[in-house]
């Protein structure tokens, strides 16, 4: 899953990688009890990826960040979903889920995001 997630970084288009590349990419099996609570979720299955840290819209050169900025990708949640939708290769959903985290990176809303992206259709 990383070597996916890595190798669609490297085909956004600039300025897009290069900002990308300095945000940490991590794949865990679970997203963190205290993630799910941040986001007021039960259920773990429901969160295949996460975007921690300021996005570009909003940095200052006054932050002084704790942790650098980070995309999870949770890949037994991902796992799921892929089995369950049974329409789309693990390769394009593993690529839609990294590209979901970092448009929240560059700034997008959910519903920012909604508005473009027709996954769920």
């Amino acid at each position: 899953m990383e070597t996916i997630a890595r190798d669609t970084v490297e085909h956004l288009p600039e300025p897009f990688r290069g900002a990308a590349r300095d945000v940490a990419l991590r794949v865990v099996d679970w997203p963190a009890d205290d993630m799910l609570r941040e986001l007021g979720m039960h259920d773990p299955l429901e969160l295949t990826g996460l975007y921690e840290g300021i996005p570009v819209t909003e940095k200052s050169f006054m932050d002084q960040p704790l942790a650098p900025d980070t995309v999870w990708l949770f890949r037994e949640p991902i796992l799921a979903e892929w089995r369950d939708r049974g329409d789309v290769t693990l390769d394009r959903l593993i690529a839609h889920v990294t590209i979901h985290e970092f448009a929240h990176h560059f700034g997008w809303s959910d519903d920012d995001i909604a508005t473009i992206d027709r996954w769920w259709e």
